[in-house]
C-alpha cells in the first residue's frame, strides 16, 4: 500500500463531491486534471453513475469548466461490461437501463436479448417500467444470473431524491430471493478494473473520494492511498463513525496541487 502521497504514480478520483459539486468544478478541480495531463500521470475519473456514456459524462464536465478526456472517465456501466466480458464473453443480457450500460455491454461483444439471456443487468435508468422489471424477475428466476452497476439506493434531483438502482435492485431480490453481484462501489473490483485499464499497480495508487462507506473502504480494501475530501458529503462525525480511516483527509483537491503538496513528507 502506498502509505505516502510521493509514492502515488497513478490516481484514481470519484467525480461528484470532489471534482464538481452541481455542476461546478470544485476548487482546484481543474487545475489537477491539468497537472496530471501534463506530467503524464495516469488517471481515472469514476463513477458509480450507469446512466451516461464517457462521452456525455465528459460534456458534462466540459461545461463545468472541466477537460477531462472521455478515455479518462470509469463508469459502473464500463466496469459491468467489463466484468461480464471476462466472466462470459460474447454472453447476452437483458438490460434495465440507459445508453451508458446498453453500449458499455455492446462495445464488450454482448447481445441485448429477452430470451433465455445469460445475464439480467440492471443499471441506472429514470425510465423504470413495471414490465421491464416483471421480466427481469421472470429470467432470473429461470437462471439469468443477476449483475446490478451499482448499490445506491438514491440518487439526487432538484426536486429531492430519486429511487436508484439500488432501490429497483432490492424489489427484484424480494420477489426473486436472488441477490445481485454488485459491481460499482464499494466493490473494489471496481477499482481493480479501472487500474487495469490504466495499467497501475495498486501500491502506488492513490484513490480519491468523499464518502467513507464506498469510496474510502472500497479503496482500503483494494490496497490504494485513499484520500477523503471534505467537499462532499463527510465531515468529522462521520469520520469518526467507522473503524477504518483514510490516509488522508484534506479539505479539498486543491490541496493536491504540486507545490505545496510536495513538501508533506
Amino acid at each position: 500500500m502506498a502509505n505516502a502521497r510521493s509514492e502515488v504514480e497513478a490516481w484514481l478520483t470519484d467525480m461528484d463531491g470532489v471534482l464538481v459539486h452541481e455542476n461546478h468544478a470544485l476548487p482546484g478541480a481543474p487545475e489537477l486534471i491539468q497537472q496530471w495531463l501534463d506530467s503524464g500521470t495516469p488517471f481515472l475519473v469514476l463513477t458509480n453513475n450507469s446512466i451516461f456514456t464517457p462521452r456525455d459524462l465528459a460534456a458534462r464536465l466540459r461545461s463545468s469548466g472541466l477537460h477531462v478526456p472521455e478515455e479518462r472517465i470509469w463508469t459502473s456501466a464500463l466496469a459491468t461490461a467489463d466484468f461480464c466480458a471476462s466472466q462470459m464473453p460474447g454472453g447476452s443480457a437483458f438490460v434495465i437501463g440507459e445508453a451508458g450500460i446498453t453500449t458499455a455491454l455492446h462495445e464488450a461483444g454482448f447481445v441485448m436479448t429477452e430470451t433465455d439471456p445469460d445475464y439480467v443487468v440492471v443499471g441506472e435508468t429514470r425510465n423504470y417500467s413495471f414490465e421491464a422489471i416483471t421480466k427481469a424477475i421472470r429470467l432470473i428466476n429461470n437462471g439469468a444470473r443477476f449483475i446490478s452497476t451499482n448499490p445506491d439506493a438514491t440518487g439526487p434531483s432538484q426536486e429531492g431524491v430519486l429511487p436508484a438502482t439500488g432501490a429497483i435492485s432490492a424489489l427484484i431480490t424480494k420477489a426473486t430471493g436472488r441477490e445481485p453481484y454488485v459491481v460499482g462501489k464499494p466493490n473494489p473490483m471496481m477499482f481493480r478494473s479501472a487500474m487495469n485499464k490504466i495499467g497501475a499497480h495498486s501500491e502506488n495508487t492513490g484513490m480519491i473520494g468523499d464518502r467513507m462507506d464506498t469510496d474510502i473502504v472500497a479503496g482500503i480494501e483494494a490496497g490504494l492511498h485513499t484520500v477523503l475530501v471534505m467537499t462532499g458529503i463527510s465531515d468529522q462525525r462521520e469520520i469518526e463513525k467507522y473503524p477504518f480511516r483514510p490516509d488522508e483527509v484534506i479539505d479539498g483537491v486543491h490541496e493536491l496541487l504540486t507545490g505545496p503538496a510536495e513538501t508533506e513528507l
